[in-house]
């Protein structure tokens, strides 16, 4: 694990955050017209139709998909299943800002897993790159002014991102726990694929038991359509395959910090939907989450 910053690693950890910001913003204008879990296995379906063609190694006899099931249904449970799930379910009741509030925990959380679980240790440099990227996130969060952060009030949707942050950490990590067998090794689509495919069986049943409890119809319309093959091909297939490329690269630990990006580009991303302006106070954050990953990051 190459713990250095290229230029071509901080492009392969920045761009997942801004699909994942749009992934955010379009899950909360489509909570009313798809449920939560279903929204989920209709994005991950899509991601395989995507995927089959391009990932078709995973299928051939000696891949290792069956025979290291257990890792892999694990994967798809964390960062498939559950995580997106829960980010999903979270959107219904929780702001937009509690929820990227509470997310912006992740640098803490991949610490704290990588220790316990993982037994990377924690550094200084780490700690302090950890306080200046939630600072950043804090100053996008209340916009500039401090006391818009004493109005917050934590609902049941912000436990539920608490959970799938959680999830993605230990996700992460499992990236590299332990280096996968050729041909999956060398080809990015055949080992997403495998990931979606066990990730799809999770949803399913998820899915299963949001519909057992009386979950609404599907409201169609061209926008929903768009809106699901927006967050199936962008925040699902680009993204992860992105991201698991910097991740092999930089380290769970360094990566961790680019996710709170994901907050700066909703917010920036917010503002040209509704057509304002950015702020400085834009600028501040940015400033500050960069410097929370050069910090961290510095050898």
């Amino acid at each position: 694990m190459n713990q250095k910053l290229t230029p071509s690693t901080i492009l392969l950890l920045t761009i997942p955050p801004l699909l994942w910001a749009g992934n955010a913003i379009v899950g909360r204008l489509v909570r009313a017209a798809v449920p939560p879990m279903t929204l989920n296995l209709l994005r991950w379906s899509i991601a395989l139709a995507v995927l089959l063609p391009l990932g078709r190694a995973a299928l051939r006899h000696g891949s290792g998909a069956l025979a290291n099931w257990r890792r892999y249904a694990l994967l798809g449970l964390l960062g498939i299943g559950t995580y997106n799930s829960l980010q999903y379910l979270a959107l219904q009741s929780s702001t937009p800002i509690n929820a990227t509030l509470v997310a912006s925990g992740m640098p803490v959380w991949m610490m704290l897993v990588g220790r316990l679980f993982f037994g990377v240790a924690v550094r200084p440099r780490q700690v302090a790159g950890a306080l200046l990227s939630i600072l950043g996130v804090l100053v996008v969060l209340s916009r500039g002014d401090a006391a818009q952060l004493l109005g917050l009030r934590l609902v049941t949707g912000d436990l539920y991102m608490i959970l799938a942050t959680i999830a993605w950490s230990f996700y992460s990590w499992m990236l590299l726990q332990p280096r996968e067998a050729p041909p999956l090794r060398a080809d990015w689509a055949a080992f997403l694929l495998v990931q979606v495919g066990y990730g799809l069986l999770w949803s399913s049943a998820f899915t299963g038991v949001e519909w057992s409890l009386g979950a609404p119809a599907i409201a169609w319309s061209p926008q929903v359509v768009l809106a699901l093959l927006f967050v199936g091909i962008g925040p699902a297939v680009v993204a992860y395959a992105l991201w698991g490329a910097g991740i092999r690269r930089a380290g769970p630990g360094i990566g961790a910090f680019f996710v709170n990006l994901t907050p700066l580009f909703a917010a920036l991303l917010s503002s040209w939907f509704l057509g304002e302006a950015p702020h400085g106070y834009h600028a501040l954050a940015f400033l500050l989450i960069v410097g929370g990953i050069v910090v961290s990051a510095r050898r």
